[in-house]
């Protein structure tokens, strides 16, 4: 196990609560950075050892970019964060459960099944499970799940310690209660929820996707370079990073498995990825965390 402690910890007296997120990529860091900056005891388990002996120096560094953007105030009584490879270390302390959990692991149906499955055996039926799901239907997902009524979407964007707003999905088993204790764990966070219905791509990405992929293709075709096409949504349709240079803070990779799990599950051709993003995700272009993407980091 790999521990450290950032901030100020809080006893339970004063309302702690413990927050588990699996997965310690982008995504799963960017949560634990938000819990953590709002005051919550963090648990990040990877099953790769060395992404969970960093992910306590990761979360540190996110922490300080907060700080400087202005995202996190400087005197904010911050929360500890610790990293496990360990599931049952990452959800239980003293034989307790975590408040809730959150899962953050790869676009994949198969592989978030599976882990949510363990969750769910491991917490019971009391604790919220949260899938950060960006286009698998919560139901399907539920589906595979010992309680699929504690299982609920809340897809949080990228960063998620800088974007206030995220969607929640209920699947058509969720219960009332865990809908509220995940309302209750959005305001800890100071996040507002929009609720909208199940379905590939909710809403978020079933309309960004498509865009993004559309911008792919133009430059595949050599119609404009990825710089112009940013600056063209950036300065005409007030897009406020570009759709290429969004799709590089993504994650190609990432981009790439949400929009196959879309144009799996609608059959829009419009969803199936282009060609140029499967040749860069091939290649190791990932876009941020690789260095390299539409353009160069």
């Amino acid at each position: 196990m790999v521990d450290a402690e950032l901030g100020n910890p809080v006893n339970e007296a004063d309302g702690r609560i413990r927050l588990t997120v699996v997965g310690a990529g982008v995504m799963g860091i960017g949560i634990a950075t938000l819990g953590v900056s709002r005051g919550l005891d963090v648990v990040l388990v990877d099953v790769d050892p060395a992404k969970a002996a960093s992910a306590p120096g990761r979360v540190a560094r996110e922490l300080r970019l907060a700080t400087l953007t202005g995202a996190l105030d400087r005197d904010a009584p911050l929360g500890a964060v610790r990293a496990t490879t360990s599931v049952d270390d990452a959800v239980f302390d003293d034989g307790v459960p975590a408040d809730a959990v959150v899962e953050a692991v790869v676009e994949n149906a198969a592989v978030k099944t599976r882990v949510l499955a363990a969750l769910s055996h491991a917490v019971g039926p009391h604790v919220p499970i949260v899938t950060n799901t960006s286009s698998i239907p919560v139901d399907e997902l539920a589906a595979g799940v010992p309680h699929p009524e504690t299982v609920l979407g809340i897809h949080f964007m990228n960063p998620a310690y800088l974007v206030p707003t995220v969607e929640v999905v209920p699947g058509s088993r969720t219960s009332d209660a865990i809908r509220a204790g995940a309302s209750a764990l959005l305001a800890r966070l100071g996040r507002t929820g929009v609720e909208v219905g199940d379905g590939p791509g909710f809403v978020t990405s079933r309309v960004s996707h498509r865009m993004i992929n559309d911008a792919i293709k133009i430059v595949e075709e050599g119609r404009a370079s990825a710089a112009d096409v940013d600056l063209l949504m950036q300065n005409c349709l007030g897009h406020p990073l570009g759709p290429l240079r969004t799709a590089d803070l993504i994650g190609l990779d990432n981009l790439a498995d949400s929009l196959a799990v879309l144009f799996d599950r609608t059959g829009d051709d419009t969803f199936r990825p282009a060609g140029l993003l499967l040749a860069k995700v091939a290649a190791g272009d990932h876009g941020r965390k690789s260095g390299r993407g539409f353009y160069p980091y």
